[in-house]
């Protein structure tokens, strides 16, 4: 809880809690680490959801998405899952393994309960199908920087840049966010110049482990400077920036 309340002081638009799971085929070494050792610890999507129950509570107004896949979710239970994260005060889900083709049952109980369900887009995407990801998604589009893992270094300049500037000209009902691999404000203003906005997990998730593995400082300290590692990672102050 400390975490997520740092990270919406820091000023992000939106917080994503993610859940955990054993194959999480998308992501590189921070997030994949992350996972296994929740799961050690005996995290449950139950758990993930007491999570953002307590959060809200707390009176944080910063929205929740869930990251993950859809193992978990079909092992929860379509029904289930959109009525809890809704009861939890989630807003939405991104689940990288599901393409839109397959995600009408989870698409129609997500509309029914006011959940947003976030598409993906990668360098490789064609212009048709990110115009088709555009119409199905809600929320935003995730523009994936890369043809990689979440935590890889970034593509050349050009290239990224190339890919993103397509991108903005084929997603135009929904903003276009883009995440894997920004690691400073510089690369997030960088990206941010062909998008609405950024998206950071995987150096959020080693400055966690940074921080909490040095045993010569206290929580506070600690919460304290993970707030100021996030609110650095602004741009400029009128970019949106999302944790």
């Amino acid at each position: 809880m400390p975490i997520l309340r740092a990270l919406a002081a820091s000023g992000a638009d939106f917080i994503e809690l993610g859940m955990p799971f054993s194959d999480p085929m998308a992501e590189g070494g921070p997030i994949q680490r992350s996972s296994e050792i929740a799961l050690k610890n005996g995290i449950t999507m139950r758990d993930v959801l007491e999570t953002a129950e307590s959060y809200r509570a707390s009176g944080e107004s910063a929205p929740l998405l869930l990251m993950g896949y859809a193992n978990p979710v079909l092992q929860y239970g379509l029904d289930n899952f959109c009525r809890d994260a809704k009861s939890s005060g989630v807003e939405g889900m991104i689940i990288p393994d599901l393409p839109p083709e397959e995600a009408d049952e989870l698409a129609e109980r997500a509309s029914s309960n006011g959940l947003d369900l976030i598409f993906l887009v990668a360098p490789n995407t064609s212009d048709d199908r990110m115009t088709y990801v555009d119409e199905r998604a809600s929320g935003f589009v995730y523009a994936v920087s890369l043809t990689g893992l979440t935590g890889s270094g970034l593509a050349s300049t050009e290239a990224v840049e190339t890919y993103l500037a397509r991108a903005r000209r084929n997603v135009v009902r929904n903003p276009l966010l883009v995440g894997f691999g920004i690691r400073t404000s510089e690369e997030a203003r960088r990206l941010s110049a062909n998008t609405d906005g950024f998206i950071v997990g995987s150096a959020l998730i080693t400055e966690i482990e940074r921080l909490w593995s040095d045993a010569g400082i206290d929580d506070v300290t600690r919460v304290r400077a993970l707030q100021a590692f996030a609110t650095n990672l602004h741009p400029q102050p009128d970019k949106t920036a999302i944790e």
